[in-house]
């Protein structure tokens, strides 16, 4: 059985009502009406989101669909860190269910990189309590190791698939999980050969983080454990860590050499980031 979640127009939800009025049934709270055509209940909400639920929800749906269809429940995930020079990678594997869809739309999840780092330490802990999820950060210091033998993606493919299965251990996985793509899938599944456990029923698609709200959510989680890291690391070196790679980065890699000696680089660095070089 599937779940579609549409936002029409009053005029749609209007002639679908009329199209099968004869079916109809006692509507749930919070809802203006229910209707039960064969294979498919189709429930109206006050919000103006449309439900349907059943073996045949994609015959009912289609004709109303459009890209930004919800298909409910899903999962979603995504990654952080890698293009900042200091601090760790972080990626998160979440689900997002009829029950959830609304207040982490209410919220504003999206992707990360288009919230502001305030609103995420705002809103990310009711993430974290509101949805079932797996997080994963890795160190600097545990990423160098690991990159020795494993380019950046093979990294991420081997976290994704991590999260998956950790989330797995939690809650039964949805039938659609959605992963941000940054390697064709073959190529992903290459990178698995030797993991002992693989999640085989993902689907793939670049930007993902602004048309999935599942994949949204996992940006926002991901984002927030890495600046709870650089936090830490802020506090421990008693500097301010800059973001990304560019020139700010490196006056602070000078700034960290100067103060604690180039051994202590790779705790806090990627080290195979052209920073290091340039150093």
């Amino acid at each position: 059985m599937s779940t579609i979640t549409l936002k029409l127009s009053k005029q749609e939800s209007s002639r679908l009502y009329e199209a099968f009025k004869d079916t109809e049934s006692k509507a749930p709270a919070y809802a203006d009406w229910q209707i039960r055509p064969e294979g498919c209940v189709i429930t109206c909400y006050t919000s103006g989101k449309v439900v349907f639920q059943g073996n045949d929800a994609e015959v009912y749906a289609s004709p109303f669909q459009q890209q930004n269809a919800v298909i409910l429940p899903q999962g979603g995930s995504d990654e952080v860190g890698t293009g900042d020079y200091f601090g760790p990678v972080c990626v998160t594997a979440t689900i997002v269910t009829n029950d959830t869809l609304d207040r982490i739309q209410e919220l504003g999840v999206r992707d990360s990189k288009a919230v502001t780092d305030d609103l995420i330490r705002k809103i990310a802990p009711e993430l974290n309590e509101l949805l079932p999820h797996s997080t994963l950060v890795v160190s600097p210091s545990k990423y160098n190791a690991v990159h020795a033998s494993n380019n950046m993606n093979a990294i991420k493919a081997k976290l994704h698939n991590q999260a998956y299965v950790n989330l797995s251990r939690k809650t039964e996985l949805p039938a659609f999980c959605m992963v941000d793509q940054f390697a064709e899938k073959p190529v992903y599944y290459h990178y698995l050969k030797n993991e002992p456990t693989v999640i085989r029923t993902l689907h793939f698609e670049t930007k993902a983080e602004n048309k999935y709200p599942a994949v949204g959510a996992a940006s926002i989680l991901a984002r927030y454990a890495f600046l709870q890291f650089m936090d830490e690391m802020n506090r421990n070196y008693d500097m301010q860590f800059a973001k990304g790679s560019g020139a700010p980065a490196d006056a602070c890699a000078r700034t960290l050499v100067q103060k604690y000696g180039k051994e202590k680089l790779g705790e806090v660095a990627k080290l195979h980031f052209k920073n290091t070089g340039k150093l």
